[in-house]
């Protein structure tokens, strides 16, 4: 299959490495096209796509896009044309109402689908330097097609996210799934960039362990990647910030008060809710989960 790789950072870059370890044949296109040129040089792809999606190797039937939030619509836009035809296109963005939207007019297209996704993989540091093959092995790629799109789609789709190593497949909502990342990614990161502001963190060594190393792992991330997706994800991000506010909140309170009694009380919820989580790990993995 021919894959059209755009944008070679961490998850592009990523992206173009698994899929030629699976015998794929990759072609890829970055703004620097330096960058672009050192995929072919190292191996992780065929060739490099002009500005009219063609190759020495024809062009992509498959294109994964992975840029910036703010750039993934106006690429996709001034693009389109050039997409041939049954051609699938598919997205890395961290956030999926904003895209989707824009996009949903291409929704009835005959010459070609596009098909939201996230893959749920990344490493504190960026660039296609960090890129590495095995990024996806045992993640989780969402993908949130239109209705219009094809069961062949789909079906292509993950095939071909399985073999580069994604270990489940989960379809849902544009809506749910920027609900689910406010929490699971987003709300991380928030908390991560407020706890290492605090005046004692550079004194840490000789004082911390796992739970200082876990908390702070995510807080050095891209500003203005991270900054553009906490705008795109602004209503779901701040009402998941505002619960966890008025938890600490109450933790806080009790504390001050030496209320033993709530502090017990809160403490307990909490070892339940982890038990949950715990639970719903074990569980046996599953795919086309539809969240609503």
């Amino acid at each position: 299959m021919h894959i059209g790789v755009i944008g070679l950072g961490l998850i592009g870059g990523s992206f173009a490495k698994a899929a030629t370890r699976l015998g794929h044949t990759v072609s890829v296109w970055n703004r620097t096209k330096a960058t672009a040129q050192r995929a072919v040089d190292d191996g992780s792809a065929v060739a490099v796509l002009d500005d009219e999606l063609k190759s020495e190797k024809g062009s992509p039937r498959i294109f994964f896009i992975s840029l910036p939030p703010a750039n993934v619509v106006d690429w996709i836009e001034r693009h389109e044309q050039y997409f041939p035809q049954d051609t699938i296109v598919v997205d890395a963005t961290g956030v999926k109402q904003t895209v989707c939207k824009a996009l949903e007019k291409y929704a009835f297209s005959t010459r070609w689908c596009f098909v939201g996704g996230h893959p749920m993989a990344g490493k504190e540091v960026s660039g296609y330097e960090n890129a590495c093959a095995d990024l996806f092995d045992g993640a989780s790629m969402i993908l949130t097609p239109y209705p219009t799109c094809s069961r062949k789609t789909i079906e292509v789709l993950y095939a071909l996210f399985k073999g580069v190593g994604f270990e489940r497949i989960v379809t849902t909502f544009p809506d749910a799934h920027d609900r689910m990342i406010a929490l699971t990614s987003q709300m991380a990161h928030v908390v991560s960039a407020a706890y290492v502001k605090d005046p004692l963190s550079p004194e840490h060594i000789g004082f911390s362990a796992g739970s200082f190393r876990d908390m702070t792992r995510v807080a050095g991330v891209d500003p203005n990647v991270w900054s553009d997706l906490f705008l795109a994800n602004r209503d779901s991000l701040s009402e998941t910030v505002d619960g966890m506010i008025a938890r600490l909140r109450e933790f806080n309170e009790a504390i001050k008060s030496s209320d033993k009694e709530k502090l017990v009380s809160l403490l307990e919820e909490s070892k339940n809710a982890k038990k949950k989580i715990l639970e719903a790990d074990a569980q046996e993995k599953t795919d086309n989960i539809i969240l609503k």
